[in-house]
């Protein structure tokens, strides 16, 4: 008897619903209508399929006859997927824990924790993916989730390729347009979305840590120029805005979620390399997908703006309710829009350990759903804008554990140029210093093999003798985006630091992200005199393998985390000390 014939989908094991398919070495999701050929595209959990000749006896490797047998495709042998198996009568005999067969003469499974391990593939450590929920995916359901996606050509603004290493910032992008069921009655019901909720979510190169950082809407910045696809396939740019709100970096003017990646770019120093915007039914759909999502509250909130209406202490949230407690302004601390992004966080937290649970991964119908959901209401760039992709990049983001997912909100102050200020500006010294963290890939948690990998690295580079500065010879390029970078560093070497062979060689031949010295092997003494004046990290530094020859100068790029002439380049091992910071890990009570 084949699943389909037992009456039931829920009689199949869960956890048997994921086989080795042998021919390529994958695991994928046995959905009920599949019996043994793993080439038919599944349907949901829960639907049933007719009863197919050929299907394997419960119990048994033997195989009926029948006609998928004899003729059907290809003359060559084909090697199936492993059928289902089903579940052991609750009461029946078997022997002993860890021994053989039991009286059935079937083998004693592993246990599911053991079996979840090897066969699921989950997104977990990546908070990005509590949008995407594409943890879920099998080889068999790609089209289907490419058919719920939809995508926007951003151009060289995200282009990186989601197995290239290095480290990785992808921006998650909260709309607030009111479309979809329901949505219109939240007010604003012609907006065109803007920017409304942000997090970079930035990946360490080691896959060990992720920052997710949140940035307000209401932060005054500069919108810089930025190139957007037509519908009829031209191209044009969108002139950039001076002292305006984060939020209209996407939707004002034309703006698309390209501008908003340039904006971030613009703020932090930091690429993005790829978005994900999700609108209000995403938080509704996924919320309800995995079942509810656990906050907690430190006091009752009746709120008729948010109509959320939740007791003080533990409750399980989903739909709109879910939706009501990430948009409250008015129940937590100040009631401002920063105490919201921490009401957020708090939230996001608690999907990502809630779609971690094993009520989640034992369940192929709530991950399905989960997947579904997810797909419905996501839109990315298109170099990540199929299932296959998706589930590539899912799969990076999993190496990192959820206990070393950081959130934090970029430091700002309250905008000095408004007599009652409802808007905020970076603050001048703590935001600088997040950034440069987040652009030397320095981890906000304790990371120890990483910290201890990237001071050792460092100290074999910078450590030793150091060139009189007279000796110093460097030829500068600018390779960022601040105009005049190089005559400003060559004026302030020759000047300030005493270093008069440096020269201008103006810009280089490609925009680079972080500054470079290149040396031969017989300049290590100058790398290391030059890179103690500018702050330059050990990773800065490239050596040559051939000795320089006579007056041959070492090669000093900029790149874009140059912020001035005297500013160390490397940003400080710690974060300072009064920036909150959030675990993914641990569950807080929204104040």
């Amino acid at each position: 008897m084949d699943a389909q014939s037992r009456g039931r989908a829920d009689e199949i094991d869960p956890a048997d619903q994921w086989v080795l398919n042998p021919q390529t070495g994958d695991y994928e999701l046995r959905l009920p209508q599949s019996g043994g050929d793993s080439s038919r595209t599944p349907t949901p959990p829960g639907q049933r399929g007719s009863r197919r000749a050929g299907a394997v006896r419960e119990g048994s490797g033997e195989r009926r006859s029948g006609a998928r047998d004899g003729g059907g495709r290809g003359n060559g042998p084909r090697r199936e997927v492993p059928a289902q198996r089903g579940r052991r009568a609750a009461n029946g005999p078997r022997g002993p824990e860890g021994s053989g067969p039991d009286v059935a003469g079937r083998r004693k499974r592993k246990q599911p924790k053991a079996r979840r391990r090897k066969a699921l593939i989950w997104t977990g450590g990546a908070m990005a993916f509590v949008l995407v929920g594409l943890s879920v995916g099998a080889y068999a359901l790609y089209q289907h989730f490419n058919s719920n996606l939809s995508t926007v050509d951003v151009g060289d603004a995200g282009s990186k390729n989601v197995t290239s290493s290095g480290p990785m910032n992808i921006l998650i992008i909260g709309t607030d347009k009111r479309t979809g069921k329901g949505n219109e009655g939240y007010g604003d019901k012609g907006s065109v979305g803007h920017a409304d909720t942000n997090i970079l979510f930035h990946v360490s190169a080691d896959r060990t840590n992720a920052t997710a950082l949140s940035i307000p809407r209401d932060l005054m910045t500069n919108i810089p120029d930025c190139r957007t696809k037509q519908p009829d396939g031209s191209e044009k740019i969108i002139p950039g805005t001076k002292n305006v709100r984060f939020n209209t970096s996407l939707g004002q003017d034309g703006r698309d979620p390209g501008c908003t990646m340039e904006t971030v770019k613009e703020i932090t120093g930091l690429k993005v390399d790829h978005f994900m915007m999700v609108d209000f039914n995403a938080v509704k759909e996924l919320s309800t997908a995995v079942g509810g999502v656990k906050v907690c509250l430190a006091h009752p909130v009746k709120d008729s703006k948010s109509h959320l209406d939740l007791p003080e202490g533990e409750s399980k949230i989903q739909g709109e309710d879910a939706l009501a407690f990430v948009r409250t302004r008015h129940s937590f601390g100040n009631q401002s829009d920063l105490d919201r992004i921490k009401v957020q966080q708090q939230f996001i937290g608690s999907m990502i350990r809630q779609m971690k649970s094993d009520d989640t991964l034992t369940s192929p119908t709530k991950l399905y759903k989960l997947a579904n959901a997810a797909t419905k209401a996501l839109t990315v760039d298109k170099a990540i804008g199929s299932g296959t992709k998706l589930v590539s990049l899912a799969k990076e983001l999993s190496k990192v554990d959820t206990k070393n997912i950081t959130f934090v909100t970029a430091p700002v102050i309250d905008n000095p140029a408004e007599p009652k200020p409802i808007t905020v500006v970076l603050h001048p010294q703590k935001a600088d210093q997040l950034f440069a963290m987040m652009r030397e890939d320095t981890s906000l948690t304790e990371v120890k093999e990483q910290k201890k990998a990237a001071k050792s690295k460092q100290d074999a580079l910078l450590k030793g003798t150091k060139a009189a500065a007279a000796d110093v010879r460097v030829d500068v390029f600018n390779g960022g985006d601040r105009a005049g970078a190089a005559q400003e560093t060559v004026a302030w070497l020759q000047n300030d630091q005493g270093v008069p062979k440096s020269t201008n060689k103006a810009n280089a031949p490609a925009k680079i992200s972080k500054t470079t010295l290149e040396y031969a092997p017989n300049q290590a003494d100058q790398a290391r005199a030059l890179a103690a004046m500018m702050g330059l990290p050990g990773s800065a530094l490239k050596k040559g393998t051939t000795d320089a020859e006579g007056l041959q100068a070492m090669v000093l790029t900029l790149g874009a985390d140059f912020k001035g002439a005297g500013v160390p380049i490397t940003g400080p091992a710690k974060a300072p000390a009064d920036i909150p910071l959030a675990n993914a890990a641990k569950a807080e009570c929204a104040k």
